[in-house]
């Protein structure tokens, strides 16, 4: 049993190597599928990293269950959450911040603007617009049998906003069902919990149909010029976000019903997954308003 003062350390482990493994074997895989290759490395790392944190959570929750985990412990958990979702800000950050780089300065350059208008030279007669939908070439030139209108963009009060209606309403729940966790009131924390995963996986759905009608019906693919790019990259990381949260959820939804964990003032694993979801929320908001509503 750990006390105040100590501080339980766990046995030796190699799940860190395997987690290592599977996560290179996402990456590679992810790259290699982009570029035209096979799927299948990327789902068997992702299976081997789901393998990882299957042996690795419950060998976490076994501990707590146990008493061995201290508040040294527990607040170290707090921390380290804390510094993962901060991590995802920094991740997120990077691809807003090259959105905002790309159309406040690298395309006025290559329209002859500023002080480093020069780069006009490269692509002479290049206009600023955007959405820019083709390479800088392909505008400067007039290849019009590539290039996509304005009137291609995804219409931001359809779906996407029906989208962030979705997710607000899904934080609301998430919250609620915290307030009777902490009540002691377990059937209605699975209620709200029940409701806040139905969201999640229904702003999946919208988010695929979105997808579906961009690739078939606009045109607007990850080859649709610097737009494109930048869309995909930022609203696919994010999708990809979501299903992790809505999993994370998920299982916070079966531990209570199936195994009754959670009391009113031991509960860090939901809770974890809660700050995340607000977090993936936060997010999508920002998406909304600098890619969709701003960013067309």
């Amino acid at each position: 049993m750990a006390t105040e003062s100590s501080y339980y350390v766990p046995e030796q482990s190699r799940l860190p190597i395997f987690a290592t493994i599977g996560l290179f074997m996402i990456a590679f895989g992810a790259a290699n599928w982009i570029n035209g290759g096979s799927a299948y490395i990327f789902f068997a790392g992702s299976l081997a990293m789901a393998a990882v944190l299957w042996f690795w959570f419950s060998a976490v929750i076994r501990e707590n269950m146990a008493g061995l985990n201290s508040d040294q412990l527990k607040r170290s958990y707090v921390w380290g959450m804390g510094w993962f979702i901060f991590s995802e800000v920094m991740f997120f950050a990077a691809f807003f911040g090259a959105l905002y780089y790309i159309r406040t300065f690298a395309l006025p350059w290559l329209g002859g603007e500023g002080d480093r208008g020069t780069s006009n030279m490269l692509w002479e007669g290049f206009e600023n617009n955007w959405p820019l939908m083709v390479t800088p070439d392909a505008a400067a030139h007039g290849d019009a049998a590539k290039i996509v209108g304005p009137k291609d963009i995804i219409d931001p009060w359809h779906l996407p906003l029906l989208n962030t209606i979705i997710l607000l309403a899904s934080s609301f729940t998430v919250h609620v069902a915290h307030v009777y966790l902490k009540k002691n009131k377990r059937k209605a924390f699975n209620i709200w919990l029940t409701a806040t995963v139905a969201l999640g996986f229904t702003f999946l759905y919208f988010q695929a149909v979105e997808y579906y009608e961009a690739y078939v019906h606009l045109g607007l693919t990850l080859e649709s010029g610097i737009y494109g790019t930048t869309f995909f990259m930022l609203t696919g990381f994010h999708g990809a976000h979501v299903t992790l949260g809505t999993i994370m959820l998920l299982i916070m939804l079966l531990r209570s019903v199936i195994a009754q964990h959670f009391k009113p003032d031991d509960h860090f694993g939901f809770e974890a997954a809660s700050w995340y979801w607000h977090f993936v929320d936060v997010v999508w908001v920002a998406l909304f308003i600098f890619v969709y509503v701003l960013g067309g």
